[in-house]
């Protein structure tokens, strides 16, 4: 026997003992429910590696199949006897079921694929441990919920990759595969934003929820805790949704930061102070907010209503909508006016998209832009796009998250800006 066929039989048999064990663990103390434990299952594996490696080398590929047809005749017998033994409830099919897939991936172990096989058996086995908590999560969803999650997998799944990625109209400036993945993600955000705030509540699922989303855009992060606050209307935690639109920002930030130290050493020593002063600015509003938002949910004044579920493609595709106007305004003023000035393009790009706009800044090798000016227009960037989440908030938000994020915008950009001036 040559190490390589050795190695296959012992993932065999530890995927036996893998899925054994949990099955052992889960039988209860009287009449077992379950088709064996770890014996059974390693025996299982075995027979189901041995059968596929016979039928492999003596060309008996029928060999594998009888002996699946077995262990599956006899899961069935098992559950019929179970079936009439007197009990109120038939009892559940699981255990048949493992028992079939230990076979089979016993028999993908033998016959060389022991990675996929160990990689899918301790996933059957999360599968079967984790049944209280999968319970748990499916009674808690409701019809809603599902409908939700299937629209945003046909947006993301199927409507996604068939649009084609690149530009399509005359000015080169909208992307259908773009403007449709900027959809998607309003739809995602939404989604997870309103699961966070369901398990962790709201000021914790709100946080969590401007973190991650900033990751990937804090213009739809913003526009979609708007929605929320206008959404709840007098039930909403204000404070909440104030520190997760400011963790966004602040992870935008970061995330400039991030983009500059990678691509432009120098620009990076002109900009690091204004965006330092900004980021902890952002920080500590969003820290202040999310205490707030804390003790207010903690005396359940903010719960007056009940959470429903956010997801509206209507909205989404509204956005999607606003933001391709908006990619049109910035293109047209960069061809009409090509020489207004590296600050005023600067700041028609950044009311668009930031993360573009700081690439091509870091990027350039333009020996007449010193530093500083490049820094100016970075700067002049996120201020144009801090203007423009702003204004999403005041057209979408309501309530004290309208008041709570102009003076959280005013705080930021002048003291962002001071400290730039001082420090330019």
């Amino acid at each position: 026997m040559t190490p390589e066929l050795a190695g296959r039989f012992l993932a065999a048999l530890l995927i036996g003992v893998l899925v054994g064990i949990e099955r052992e663990k889960r039988r209860p103390a009287g009449p077992a429910d379950t088709l064996g434990g770890i014996r059974t299952h390693a025996l299982l594996a075995l027979a189901g590696a041995a059968s596929a490696w016979l039928g492999q080398a003596l060309q008996l590929q029928w060999l594998f199949v009888v002996v699946l047809a077995a262990v599956g005749a006899m899961a069935i017998t098992r559950h019929v006897l179970w079936r009439h033994d007197g009990r109120e409830a038939a009892p559940s099919m699981t255990s048949q079921i493992a028992a079939v897939l230990v076979v089979l991936l016993g028999g993908m172990a033998a016959t060389g694929n022991q990675a996929l096989a160990v990689a899918l058996a301790v996933t059957l086995s999360a599968v079967l441990a984790f049944k209280q908590p999968l319970h748990a999560l499916v009674e808690r969803l409701g019809l809603d919920d599902i409908l939700a999650g299937l629209k945003l997998l046909i947006a993301s799944v199927i409507v996604l990759p068939l649009l084609p990625n690149e530009t399509m109209d005359p000015w080169q400036a909208l992307n259908p595969y773009q403007l449709w993945l900027m959809v998607v993600l309003i739809l995602a955000l939404s989604l997870a934003g309103y699961i966070g705030m369901r398990w962790l509540g709201p000021a914790r699922g709100a946080a969590i929820t401007g973190l991650a989303g900033g990751l990937v855009s804090s213009t739809a992060t913003t526009l979609n805790f708007a929605r929320d606050s206008r959404r709840a209307g007098a039930a909403a935690n204000g404070s909440a949704i104030t520190a997760g639109i400011l963790c966004a920002w602040l992870v935008m930030l970061l995330r400039v930061t991030t983009i500059v130290a990678l691509l432009n050493r120098s620009l990076l020593a002109a900009l690091w102070s204004p965006l330092l002063v900004m980021s902890v600015v952002s920080g500590a509003l969003a820290l202040r907010h999310y205490l707030a938002g804390a003790a207010v949910a903690s005396t359940g004044t903010a719960t007056a209503a009940p959470l429903k579920n956010p997801f509206s493609l209507g909205a989404a595709i509204r956005f999607g909508a606003l933001f391709a106007v908006v990619l049109v305004i910035v293109k047209l003023a960069q061809q009409q006016f090509p020489a207004g000035g590296l600050l005023a393009v600067s700041a028609l790009a950044g009311a668009a998209d930031v993360d573009a706009i700081v690439l091509s800044l870091s990027g350039q090798n333009d020996a007449a832009a010193t530093p500083a000016l490049t820094a100016w227009a970075v700067l002049a960037a996120l201020l144009a796009n801090t203007v423009v989440k702003m204004g999403m908030v005041m057209l979408a938000a309501r309530g004290d998250v309208r008041r709570s994020m102009a003076l959280a915008s005013v705080v930021i950009c002048s003291i962002g800006g001071g400290a730039a001036w001082a420090w330019l």
